[in-house]
């Protein structure tokens, strides 16, 4: 197994992983927010479904795949993962004595910046209609008694294991926002079918939004809460689209490739992205839907055993 070049402080190795797939749409927004570093991703694909596992399951895998990437000299880490990022955030600081990113909090403080537009557009000082159609804006000053407007509401869409550890209700509720966390189990199966568009996908992904937003009709922000949901973020406009329930969307994806950027410093480096891939199981699997999750194909993953 070839080693990993020692990272210079222009050039970061940032090592990635997720029980699969899903964490690929993460390294994506890194390979285009921080173009000069090397990447080491590790998809524990022999060991998933996390969320079936339990708590000290997960965190006894998720800690050697964050050894195993920063053996290999990764020099800051992305757990790519929601449920590992739930169940073993904490662990894996432990374990470590590199930066760690999870997928929840950056995805909770960008939920929290959209919550300024969303409460302005909300607010009964919004804009109002007058003079046969022009608009104009009402001062914050007109009412003197009406009520301060509600927390933003954020709906949170994700998988049945990290609705379960309400790890995203916390960091929103922390925030000073309301949340709601919605289960959709049948989601995950359906991206990794390939059936990002296909009818049956749209149909249940109606359904769970309607179920959604019976439970929170006045959220104003949808927090994408797994990984494999970016591939879904056209369809899921669509659909808001036609439910006339517009929202803020919010890729944790990209969220946390932005906070994994802000914290690097600028780098005068020309070189191009370096990724190196390993995987558990299945390489011609990994590659195959890998490639979708990436945009691009993946000519070469390497297959690593970490063991039960």
């Amino acid at each position: 197994m070839s080693s990993t070049p020692s990272p210079t402080p222009e050039r970061p190795t940032i090592g990635v992983f997720d029980s699969g797939f899903g964490g690929l749409t993460v390294l994506r927004e890194l390979l285009r927010l921080v173009p000069h570093a090397r990447y080491i991703y590790l998809g524990d694909t022999a060991r998933l479904p996390y969320g079936s596992k339990s708590h000290e399951t997960v965190a006894r895998y998720a800690v050697s795949s964050a050894h195993f990437l920063a053996d290999q000299g990764a020099d800051h880490l992305v757990i790519a993962c929601n449920t590992a990022t739930a169940l073993a955030l904490d662990d894996i600081r432990a374990a470590l004595l590199i930066p760690v990113f999870g997928v929840i909090e950056p995805g909770a403080q960008a939920a929290l910046s959209a919550s300024h537009k969303s409460l302005f557009r909300s607010a009964p000082e919004r804009t109002k209609q007058v003079d046969g159609g022009a608009e104009k804006h009402a001062s914050p000053t007109t009412s003197h008694h009406a009520p301060p407007p509600k927390p933003a509401h954020a709906l949170v869409l994700a998988t049945s294991a990290t609705t379960q550890s309400h790890a995203y209700t916390r960091a929103l509720t922390a925030l000073g926002l309301r949340a709601t966390e919605k289960a959709c189990p049948l989601l995950v199966p359906l991206v990794e079918e390939g059936w990002i568009s296909h009818a049956v996908t749209a149909e249940v992904l109606r359904i769970y939004l309607l179920e959604a937003l019976c439970e929170a009709p006045d959220a104003s922000i949808l927090l994408l809460g797994c990984t494999h949901y970016p591939l879904l973020r056209p369809l899921i406009e669509n659909t808001l689209h036609e439910l006339h329930h517009p929202m803020y969307v919010i890729d944790s994806a990209e969220a946390t490739a932005r906070a994994v950027s802000a914290l690097l410093p600028p780098s005068a480096s020309t070189e191009p992205p370096a990724s190196t891939f390993y995987a558990t199981d299945s390489i011609e699997k990994f590659q195959r839907l890998g490639s979708a999750f990436l945009g691009h194909p993946l000519n070469e993953v390497h297959l690593l055993d970490l063991g039960g």
